[in-house]
């Protein structure tokens, strides 16, 4: 069976239905040429079209998106803008790396919090840091990991005990938790629209224009999309796991997909109990519940997991209410204004599927969970690399992507080990 180029979703993301419509750049037609193409106009593509443009202005730089922008994968995450490196990114005992990490973190959200504020970009941007917290013994397990990898970086952090959470956060489901600073939360489709939107000119953007073959041509590449095609030297690959079908190694890559929900607004007394302030939770233990707050009031659910194929959404919102209703059981029977699936690309070992494939194909796939800011700076670096410019180097700050058995065999143990998993860390969920 022949991998998707790009991915299909059930329903509508809820972050970019209440935003106000936009004028659509039109889908590509006909032949072109460019000097690069890059592929997925997510925070990794914007990024390495910005770099691109930076240091080759004269180039003729193409961007290609699949969907609407704010509609795809960058618009359907949960907003979670991390100012240091995933605790996957290196392990405690790594000081020099995880320093070095860390700093490339902070450069890249200010990076990003500079431009919001440059063009005006009306994304409730707020620094809020983040939560983990626990409930289980194995989630109590996993929240002392992540307190060692905070101490081993020299991150500052507040322990907190299950009334403290009460107060900060009006659950009494989890025990204990922590808090950390360098975290800021965003509305993810508004972020994503304001950075395409304000481009400069002399980046050509297509939306609605998936690639659905990466040819090679002469000494280059034709890059074809439903109505149309661009010739050009040099491709990137900024759209995650759908990278595999335009040349990515399938061996290292795997799309999850990962659903959220969003209440409405919260009636004034559960805003003035459950949002004192801007708050977003992160699981200590993966199989558990994302959470945050919003702007105007309302609480989002993130959870649940399958592999390559989005689940019946229907089944995934009664599952999600149940979770939500078991850490808020004061709201009653909870209603969701939107629910919605998107994508991830992961990688079995955590590191990014980074570099050049071929000559003049590139990839950067597989942030697993960190694409804003992660995706923004692997994006820039990958960009700076094709051009032949100085860049850090990636593997030994990252790593590489290891490799994974074929399906069936990955997909059997994909929900093999999920289900151990979920099963061990039920009260997390």
């Amino acid at each position: 069976m022949s991998l998707p180029t790009h991915p299909t979703h059930q329903r509508s993301c809820g972050w970019n239905d209440w935003l106000p419509t936009r004028q659509e750049k039109p889908s590509l037609q006909g032949s072109d040429v460019a000097d690069v193409v890059i592929i997925g106009a997510g925070y990794t593509g914007v990024a390495a079209a910005m770099a691109w443009q930076k240091h080759h202005s004269q180039d003729r730089v193409t961007l290609l998106e699949a969907d609407s922008i704010g509609e795809g994968s960058p618009g359907r995450n949960s907003g979670f803008m991390l100012e240091v490196a995933l605790a996957n990114d290196a392990h405690p005992n790594e000081l020099a790396r995880m320093a070095k990490l860390n700093a490339l973190s902070r450069q890249t959200m200010a990076l990003l919090r500079e431009r919001v504020e440059q063009y005006g970009i009306d994304c409730q941007l707020h620094h809020s840091g983040t939560y983990r917290a626990a409930r289980s013994d194995i989630g109590q397990h996993a929240l002392h990991q992540y307190r060692e990898f905070l101490e081993g970086a020299g991150l500052s952090y507040q322990a907190i005990d299950k009334a403290e959470l009460y107060e900060r956060l009006g659950t009494n489901y989890y025990q204990q938790g922590l808090y950390s600073p360098d975290c800021y939360l965003v509305q993810p489709a508004a972020l994503i629209t304001g950075l395409v939107d304000n481009l400069d000119p002399a980046i050509q953007l297509f939306e609605r224009s998936p690639a659905i073959g990466v040819l090679p041509d002469g000494a280059g590449w034709r890059v074809i999309t439903p109505e149309g095609e661009v010739k050009t030297p040099t491709v990137i690959l900024a759209n995650n796991a759908f990278s595999r079908a335009l040349g990515a190694d399938t061996s290292r890559l795997t799309a999850i997909y990962t659903y959220a929900a969003l209440t409405p607004p919260l009636s004034s007394a559960d805003q003035q109990r459950i949002i004192s302030e801007q708050w977003g939770l992160l699981p200590a233990h993966r199989l558990g519940c994302t959470l945050r707050t919003t702007s105007d009031g309302r609480l989002m659910i993130r959870s649940r997991y399958s592999y390559e194929k989005e689940a019946d959404n229907a089944l995934i919102e009664a599952e999600l209410k149940a979770s939500l209703e078991a850490r808020y059981p004061e709201l009653g029977p909870v209603h969701f204004d939107k629910m919605w699936g998107g994508t991830t690309g992961l990688t079995y070992n955590g590191a990014p599927f980074w570099g050049e494939l071929q000559s003049g194909l590139y990839v950067s796939a597989g942030c697993n969970g960190g694409g804003i800011v992660k995706g923004t700076y692997l994006g820039d670096a990958l960009a700076r690399h094709a051009l032949g410019l100085p860049v850090e180097d990636i593997a030994s700050l990252f790593g590489k992507a290891s490799w994974m058995p074929p399906s069936p065999i990955r997909k059997l143990g994909f929900y093999l080990k999920s289900g151990i998993e979920r099963r061990k860390a039920k009260r997390e969920t």
